[in-house]
């Protein structure tokens, strides 16, 4: 039977780390802020701001959300991230995505200040990552699948790993950041031929494909360490991963679950990320 990596224990981990560095911050009378901005009415993103205004609660961490109409046009959406940008007050800056069509993404990410950008959306910040320089952001996601990895102190130099999935918001970074631990990566998307021969060979496998229990028994061994980034609708309304989680779990040696598994911390990272940067700002960067 296989073993969960829950991420609650993570979570408590980064967050003590996280609570003693605000409060060296709030003894100097700064106040690390996040403004997250949302535009239009997703439940999705207002049940992820929800997630990120309690734990900023917790955390000593000033939060303020700026609620936009889906119909916001791109000028005024630019003006909204200048005024931010400029703003010593605000330390991190989130935009919540995907957007409407009529926006454009790649303008907010060379718009947006990389210091103030916590979530690794510009591509200062990518590009940091992709030339393994740890000043940067690198996408919270990815960042969280390396925590999660290190907690539970699972061995990664010279590791056979197969990331799944080759987004710039995990797939890509993710495999960076493993190649920075000196782990052996490889890739697998939607054109990989006879994937789960793939990543039944492989140590870890990380999932981040965006399809509903897509990954089943076939794509993993025995001895298979399995992290699922995958938060999708079954079709019913649950909420499950990428992986099919009750198929697969008495078959590998350990698998992170799609609800308490890479999620959760990785709404922890964006809020260090929010420390960091406001440490970077005020001069506190140690």
């Amino acid at each position: 039977m296989g073993t969960r990596l829950e991420g609650k224990p993570v979570v408590q981990f980064l967050q003590d780390h996280i609570k003693s560095r605000v409060n060296l911050l709030i003894e100097a009378h700064i106040f690390p802020t996040l403004l997250l901005i949302r535009v239009g009415e997703r439940g999705d993103d207002i049940f992820y701001e929800k997630s990120i205004l309690k734990n900023c609660e917790l955390l000593g961490i000033k939060c303020t959300v700026k609620q936009l109409p889906s119909s916001i046009s791109m000028d005024q959406l630019k003006k909204v991230f200048v005024e931010a940008n400029n703003n010593p007050a605000i330390h991190g800056i989130m935009i919540f995505r995907p957007l409407p069509d009529h926006l454009d993404l790649d303008i907010i990410r060379n718009l947006i200040d990389p210091v103030k950008d916590i979530d690794g959306m510009s591509p200062v910040n990518l590009e940091k990552v992709f030339e393994g320089d740890s000043t940067g952001f690198a996408p919270c996601t990815a960042k969280a699948v390396i925590e999660i990895l290190n907690y539970y102190d699972i061995p990664l130099k010279g590791a056979n790993i197969v990331v799944a999935g080759r987004s710039l918001v995990v797939g890509k970074p993710l495999a960076m950041l493993l190649l920075n631990e000196n782990a052996t990566v490889s890739i697998c998307h939607s054109r990989t031929r006879e994937m789960p021969a793939v990543t039944a060979n492989a140590e870890i496998v990380v999932s981040a494909i965006g399809k509903a229990k897509f990954m089943t028994e076939e794509y993993f061994s025995e001895n298979s360490i399995v992290v699922d980034v995958g938060i999708n609708d079954d079709g019913t309304g649950q909420i499950c991963g990428d992986v099919d989680f009750d198929g697969v779990f008495e078959k590998v040696q350990a698998i992170t679950p799609a609800i308490g598994g890479v999620g959760i911390i990785t709404t922890t990272i964006l809020l260090d990320h929010v420390v960091k940067a406001c440490e970077k700002i005020m001069g506190y960067d140690v």
